[in-house]
């Protein structure tokens, strides 16, 4: 049996060092800041979202197997006040998408 730390500061401070001594992956946050932040802050543009939901993808392998589809679900949700307004429900919002007449679970952060 294994010995469960709890978490607290300390361990949660560890552990992010860690994170943060990952090359790729602090450089692929690093990418994702400047494509959300920088160069796409909005989501009124589908090549825009598009890019957005691509790079999330591939840097994640969150498995969206129609990108397209996600993109245009996104862009009709209409979020950019709700993001500025902080909505938790928006992450329910945008997660539900209807491909091929299936409704599918798609977990993204904006």
């Amino acid at each position: 049996m294994t010995n469960v730390v709890s978490p607290n500061s300390s361990v949660i401070s560890e552990y992010l060092d860690k994170w943060d001594q990952l090359e790729n992956y602090k450089l692929q946050e690093n990418s994702l800041g400047l494509l959300f932040n920088e160069l796409c802050p909005e989501n009124k543009n589908i090549e825009h979202v598009l890019l957005k939901v691509s790079a999330l993808n591939d840097f994640y392998s969150t498995n969206i197997f129609d990108t397209y589809t996600v993109s245009k679900h996104i862009l009709n949700c209409k979020i950019d006040q709700s993001l500025k307004d902080g909505c938790k429900k928006l992450v329910n919002k945008i997660a539900l998408v209807t491909i091929k007449g299936k409704t599918k679970i798609f977990l993204i952060c904006f």
